[in-house]
């Protein structure tokens, strides 16, 4: 997100985009699991890619300590993933 945006959105509605993009890629990534994250095997794939033994077998406790840990690298991935999808809305012509 460039300076612009920063500026235009002010300190209160940068946080609440960026929550709201952490909140949509995980209603998104976790369908199935929403009550249970833990569970959901592409959210054990995608820590496991990024923390290798550190993510493997991870139960409640374990798994929310990480997202914890790494919560802005997290948040730069849902960032990121929030762009692709208006990036890709926008060259299919959808509404974002």
């Amino acid at each position: 997100m460039g300076s612009g945006a920063r500026a235009y959105l002010g300190s209160a509605g940068l946080d609440w985009l960026l929550m709201w993009n952490a909140l949509s890629y995980y209603w998104i990534a976790a369908r199935g699991f929403r009550f249970h994250p833990w569970d959901s095997p592409y959210l054990r794939w995608r820590l496991e890619t990024f923390l290798g033994a550190e993510a493997d077998n991870v139960g409640p406790s374990e798994f929310l300590k990480i997202l914890w840990k790494y919560r802005h690298q997290m948040q730069n991935f849902a960032d990121w993933a929030a762009e692709r999808r208006r990036v890709q809305a926008r060259s299919r012509g959808d509404a974002c």
